[in-house]
C-alpha cells in the first residue's frame, strides 16, 4: 500500500518530477508540487492535508554535534489541517540554534502569496504553570488562512551541539496522506548507527564513503488514514527512529550501546547530589528509630516527603537530566520529578534502605521503552525500593498518591533503574480494577407530582479518587458541568456540591440534587422513571467491522452504584426493571432490583468491572456489543401508578 504507483497514465510525468525531486534534493522544486489540483485523488481521501514533498537531511559530525536541515511542502484541504500553517520549531538557547527560517504560502494556483520569516516569529518561553525555570524556548509563526486549499512550505536548519538520540523520522499525521518524502543520514561508521521501524516496513539505501555512512529512506503515496477510536497514536502511525552507541550531552560523553552503559552515564551524573548532610542524615535516623520494619520506614519516609515538599520543574543546563542536589531539596522544600526522586532516595539512604533512580515515559497508555533498542524515551523519573520479596515503587512528585501505587501514567512500562551496576530495564506493575473503584450510594425521594429530591455519595480509589481531587480546584459551576456530563444526568433545579475529607486514600464525594419532574414520562395514573440518578456507564463506542487496532480504556475499573427510591405515598409499582447479568471477555455488568412493599421502597444495585484496560482489535466487536447491551439495561423503565 505504502509504494502503490498512482499517477496512472502519467508515467512520462512521473519520471520527469522524479528526475527533478533526486537531483534537487529542496531545492528548485517542481511547480506541480505547488498546483492544489495536481494531487492525485487517492491522496485526498480521508485527508486534512497532504505531504507534497518532504526532505529531511540530519548529518552527525560527531558525538553530541549535528545539523539538521527541513525542507517541506504540504497542501491543506480544509480546516482540520490548519495546524500545518503553522511553524512552531522549539529549541534550547544553550545547546541548539535555528537559522535559515522561512515559511512560504502558496494559493491553490501554485502563487506566491506570503512570506514570513524568523523577524516574523514569536519568541517565547516553553513551559507550563508548574514550570519555575527553563533553558527550553520555541519559535512560532501562524499563517491565518483566508481560503483552502493553501500550500505552506517550510524551509529552516538545526545546529545541535549537545544530543542524546538522533533525531527521528515521523514521516505521517493522523488524516494526511503524503507525496514524496525523503529522510537522509550521514554518520561517521563508528559511531555505531541503529535504527528501529515502527508502523512500516522500509529499508534505507546506504553508502559509505571513506568511513562516513549516509542512509536514505523514501515513501511515495502514503494514503491517509483517521485513527481509529480509543486507538493510540505510537501503535498506528509510521515512523523510523535513530540512534548512536555514543553521545555528548552538555560536554559529558556516554555511551548508548546498552541499557546498563547509559545507566552508569546516568549513575555518574547522579553521583555528587545523592546525599545529605551528615547531620541531616542524622535526624533522619533519629525519625524513624523506633519503626520496626524497612517497608514502615519507607512508609513512613515518603509521607514525610509528601507533607514537605512539593513539585516545582525547573529545566536548566544539565539539569534537564540532572537532579538538584538532595541538601537543596532539603532546604528549599521543592524540586521537580528528578529531584524529589533523589531527595527520596537520599531519605531512604539515610536508615541504609537501598533504592534505585528509576526512568521512565510518563503518560498515560504511553509508550514503552524497547528493551532491543537503548534509545531515550524517557521524560519523567520514580524511585523503585527493592525490598526483600516485595518491591515498592513511589511516585514522587504527587502529595496524593497513596503509598506503593503508581497509577496509569506510569504502570505497565519498562522504567530503566539505576543501580550500581548501571542500567537494566525493568517493567512496572498494572493496577488492577480494584485499584480503581468507584463505589456510589443513592437516596432517591419521589413526590406525587413526579418531583424528585436525591442524596449522592461517592467513594473512589486509583484515578477516579485523583479525578475528583482535581474536580474540587475548579469553580463551583465547573464542577456541575462536569457531573452532569460525565454522569449523563438530567438538568436538575438545584445542585449542592458539599466538600468532603480525602482520607486513606478514598475520597469521598457528595452532593444533593432536585428535580421539579424527575420521570421520563407520565400518563394518566402512570410515571416512567429511569430509576437512577446517573448512569453507571455513560459511553458507547461505534460499530466498526474491521477493526484493526486494539481499543484502550485509561484503566482497568470497578464500578457500583446502590439506589434506593423512596416512592410517594399512594403509589405502587406496576412494573420493575428485571434484573440482568451481562458478560464480556475483560469483565461483566449486573443489576438486580428488589421491592420492599411495606417500605413502598425500590433497591437497585449496578455492578460494572472492567479487568483488562486494553482491548484487542478481535474484540473490539464483542465490546461494542457488550457497551451498547449496557446502555439498554440502564434505560430499562421503573413504571409506578397511583393506587385505586
Amino acid at each position: 500500500m505504502m509504494y502503490k504507483k498512482y499517477f496512472n497514465g502519467l508515467l512520462c510525468f512521473i519520471i520527469a518530477l522524479l528526475s527533478v525531486v533526486f537531483k534537487s534534493q529542496a531545492q528548485d522544486l517542481p511547480k506541480e508540487l505547488y498546483i492544489a489540483a495536481n494531487i492525485p485523488d487517492s491522496l485526498k481521501e480521508n485527508a486534512n492535508s497532504v505531504v507534497r514533498y518532504s526532505d529531511i537531511t540530519q548529518t552527525v559530525k560527531g558525538p553530541g554535534d549535528i545539523v539538521v536541515k527541513y525542507h517541506t511542502l504540504v497542501t491543506i484541504l480544509n480546516e482540520k489541517g490548519d495546524r500545518e500553517a503553522m511553524m512552531d520549531l522549539p529549541y534550547n538557547k544553550k545547546f541548539n540554534s535555528l537559522s535559515s527560517i522561512e515559511m512560504r504560502v502558496f494559493n491553490e494556483k501554485g502563487e506566491l502569496i506570503k512570506k514570513y520569516h524568523k523577524s516574523d516569529m514569536y519568541d517565547g518561553a516553553a513551559g507550563d504553570d508548574e514550570t519555575l525555570v527553563s533553558d527550553d524556548r520555541f519559535l512560532a509563526v501562524e499563517h491565518t488562512i483566508a481560503a483552502y486549499p493553501v500550500t505552506i512550505e517550510k524551509e529552516y536548519e538545526e545546529d545541535i551541539t549537545s544530543q542524546l538520540d538522533l533525531r527521528g523520522w515521523y514521516m505521517q499525521d493522523d488524516e494526511q496522506s503524503v507525496q514524496y518524502s525523503y529522510y537522509n543520514l550521514s554518520i561517521n561508521a563508528q559511531e555505531g548507527f541503529r535504527s528501529l521501524n515502527k508502523n512500516i516496513n522500509i529499508k534505507p539505501e546506504k553508502t559509505d564513503v571513506n568511513g562516513i555512512c549516509t542512509y536514505k529512506w523514501q515513501v511515495f503515496g502514503l494514503k491517509a488514514f483517521k485513527k481509529e477510536e480509543g486507538a493510540q497514536y505510537w501503535r498506528v502511525l509510521p515512523s523510523v527512529e535513530f540512534a548512536s552507541n555514543s553521545f555528548k550531552f552538555y560536554g559529558i560523553p556516554g555511551m548508548f550501546d546498552s541499557w546498563q552503559n547509559y545507566g552508569k552515564w546516568q549513575l555518574a551524573l547522579n553521583s555528587d547530589v545523592c546525599s545529605l548532610t551528615p547531620e541531616r542524615e542524622a535526624e533522619i535516623r533519629k525519625m524513624t528509630d523506633s519503626i520496626k520494619t524497612d517497608k514502615e520506614k519507607v512508609k513512613f519516609l515518603y509521607n514525610y516527603l509528601q507533607q514537605n515538599m512539593r513539585y516545582v520543574n525547573v529545566q536548566l543546563g544539565i539539569g534537564g537530566l540532572k537532579p538538584f542536589p538532595a541538601t537543596f531539596v532539603d532546604q528549599k522544600k521543592y524540586g521537580d520529578c528528578k529531584a524529589l526522586s533523589n531527595y527520596m532516595g537520599a531519605l531512604l539512604k539515610a536508615v541504609n534502605i537501598p533504592s534505585c533512580y528509576a526512568m521512565i515515559n510518563e503518560g498515560i497508555n504511553a509508550e514503552s521503552a524497547k528493551p532491543n533498542f537503548p534509545f531515550d524515551p524517557f521524560n519523567h523519573i520514580i524511585l523503585c525500593v527493592p525490598l526483600k520479596g516485595d518491591t515498592t515503587w513511589l511516585e514522587c512528585t504527587s502529595q496524593y498518591m497513596p503509598f506503593g501505587k503508581l497509577g496509569p501514567h506510569t504502570e505497565n512500562r519498562y522504567a530503566l533503574l539505576i543501580d550500581n551496576n548501571g542500567g537494566k530495564l525493568v517493567k512496572t506493575p498494572s493496577s488492577t480494577a480494584s485499584d480503581n473503584q468507584f463505589n456510589s450510594y443513592v437516596r432517591i425521594t419521589i413526590d406525587p407530582d413526579g418531583g424528585a429530591k436525591a442524596q449522592i455519595k461517592i467513594f473512589s480509589t486509583g484515578e477516579y479518587r485523583f479525578d475528583y481531587i482535581g474536580l474540587s480546584s475548579l469553580k463551583m459551576d465547573e464542577q456541575k458541568t462536569y457531573f452532569q456530563r460525565a454522569f449523563n444526568m438530567k438538568q436538575p433545579i438545584n445542585f449542592d456540591i458539599k466538600p468532603i475529607d480525602d482520607k486513606n486514600g478514598v475520597k469521598e464525594t457528595e452532593f444533593d440534587v432536585e428535580y421539579d419532574k424527575f420521570y421520563d414520562i407520565a400518563a394518566g395514573d402512570k410515571q416512567f422513571y429511569k430509576p437512577h440518578v446517573f448512569d453507571l456507564v455513560a459511553f458507547t463506542i461505534p460499530v466498526e467491522e474491521n477493526r484493526k487496532s486494539d481499543y484502550y480504556f485509561e484503566h482497568p475499573m470497578q464500578k457500583s452504584c446502590v439506589t434506593t427510591i423512596d416512592l410517594p405515598q399512594g403509589f405502587e409499582i406496576e412494573t420493575l426493571p428485571t434484573n440482568q447479568t451481562l458478560k464480556f471477555t475483560y469483565g461483566n455488568y449486573e443489576v438486580t432490583y428488589t421491592y420492599d412493599a411495606a417500605k413502598n421502597q425500590v433497591t437497585s444495585i449496578a455492578k460494572f468491572n472492567l479487568t483488562n484496560h486494553v482491548i484487542p482489535a478481535a474484540k473490539y466487536t464483542e465490546l461494542q456489543q457488550y457497551l451498547d447491551a449496557v446502555i439498554k439495561a440502564q434505560n430499562k423503565k421503573l413504571v409506578i401508578r397511583r393506587k385505586a
